[in-house]
């Protein structure tokens, strides 16, 4: 557990409203609470939570800086859909897509499909552990333990191809 942690430093640093930083504290607390606890599977539904945050900020990131780019991929969703992430006025709007496709927004980062299915794992991961299948997955410490790191990875990779959005905001900033 010693490096989960580090997710929180790819998360912002302050939020639009008290409730978002409210949510994001309150998913740490259940992810360390839970770990803790030994109850791991709550633990990674809480971490995986986290992670999804992180997603949505960076898709967001896209959004405000790439807006014509950002327009352009959302090709096959609703309009309504299309609507409500053009007028969305926080990342958390993002949460009205399925999770899994909406990682496909990375390939306005140059991501190919391979990374994409590798960022999306966790979803996977998430809808195999958290569905009443009379199954308790990720049930030992060291299963976790390696969940967060491939979750880590994922979110470094993801950093690291949001590099020149990132540099963008900033010298707009």
């Amino acid at each position: 557990m010693a490096n989960a942690i580090d997710i929180l430093e790819y998360l912002p640093n302050s939020y639009k409203t008290r409730d978002e930083q409210d949510y994001i504290n309150f998913l740490w607390e259940s992810f360390e609470s839970n770990y803790n606890n030994a109850k791991y599977p709550f633990a990674f539904i809480a971490y995986h939570m986290l992670y999804m945050s992180f997603v949505y900020f960076e898709v967001w990131q896209i959004k405000e800086s790439r807006k014509a780019d950002f327009e352009k991929a959302m090709v096959g969703l609703s309009n309504d859909m299309e609507n409500d992430f053009m007028n969305a006025v926080t990342p958390f709007a993002f949460v009205k897509s399925n999770e899994a496709p909406f990682f496909k927004f990375f390939k306005l980062l140059g991501c190919d499909n391979s990374k994409i299915g590798t960022y999306k794992k966790s979803v996977d991961d998430r809808n195999n552990s958290s569905h009443s299948n009379g199954k308790i997955l990720f049930n030992d410490k060291s299963i976790i333990d390696r969940k967060i790191d491939d979750v880590l990875r994922a979110v470094d990779d993801i950093q690291n191809h949001s590099k020149l959005i990132i540099e963008e905001c900033f010298s707009k900033f």
